[in-house]
Order: C-alpha cells, then sequence, then structure tokens
C-alpha cells in the first residue's frame, strides 16, 4: 500500500470537476492501493469556503475523503518548526512547507498535488512529489 499526502489542490479539482485534471485527481483519491495521509492543514484549505456558501456537495466530498484518511499531522511545534526549514531550504510558500512536513513526518511514499513542474513545491526532494 502506498501512503500517500493529497495536497488541497488534489481535493478541489475532484471535488469541483475541474477540467482534464478532476479524472486524474478522482483516480488517486479512489484508488484503493493507497492509504491516505492528511493534516488539519488541508482541511483548513479547502473546508472553509464550501462551509460559508453552503455548497453541500462539495463539503460531503471533502468530508467523505477525511474519513477516509487513516492517519493524521499534529499540528504541533514540531512540525511548525520542521516547515520553516522545509520553507527555507526549498523556497516554499509556508501552506506548501506545512504540507510537506506534515507528508514526511507521517513516512508518505509521495505527496501529490496539482501543482506544475517547475513550481517551487516540485523542487522539494525529501519525498516524491507527483504532480498529476
Amino acid at each position: 500500500m502506498k501512503r500517500t499526502f493529497v495536497d488541497a489542490g488534489v481535493l478541489i479539482t475532484a471535488a469541483r470537476g475541474v477540467a482534464e485534471l478532476s479524472e486524474a485527481a478522482t483516480r488517486v483519491i479512489s484508488d484503493p492501493n493507497r492509504i491516505f495521509l492528511s493534516s488539519l492543514f488541508v482541511r483548513l484549505e479547502v473546508q472553509p469556503k464550501p462551509t460559508y456558501f453552503k455548497l453541500a456537495p462539495e463539503l460531503l466530498f471533502y468530508e467523505s475523503y477525511f474519513a477516509a484518511v487513516s492517519e493524521w499531522a499534529s499540528p504541533d511545534d514540531a512540525l511548525v518548526q520542521r516547515a520553516l526549514t522545509i520553507a527555507c531550504t526549498f523556497g516554499l510558500s509556508a501552506i506548501d512547507a506545512l504540507h510537506v512536513a506534515a507528508a514526511e513526518m507521517l513516512g508518505a511514499n509521495e505527496l501529490v498535488t496539482t501543482e506544475r513542474p517547475g513550481k517551487p513545491l516540485t523542487r522539494v526532494t525529501l519525498l516524491p512529489i507527483v504532480s498529476i
């Protein structure tokens, strides 16, 4: 089983059916050969807007995904400190660094993203970054 950390872009793409990437995102999150890992930071990225705008189907999609997550990273000081180091090393935004730190701490085999090659997240060498 592949230990997979999915970033918010993949979930948003799958939930909203955004162009051709939607199929790829849906394939990843419905793959029975994966163990899904996540953090509250991913939830913070995807949940507020559909909650506020009462987009029930999108919110239900996210809740269903999060119910299937096997392991959650603790949003503690160690994770934030590691994220700061990662952000400074690879030139990442705060949220991307938090995702990488969480994935690393959970022992992910990969971090799946919608970020295109050449973007800062794809510079990370700590674990495979898979762009759909």
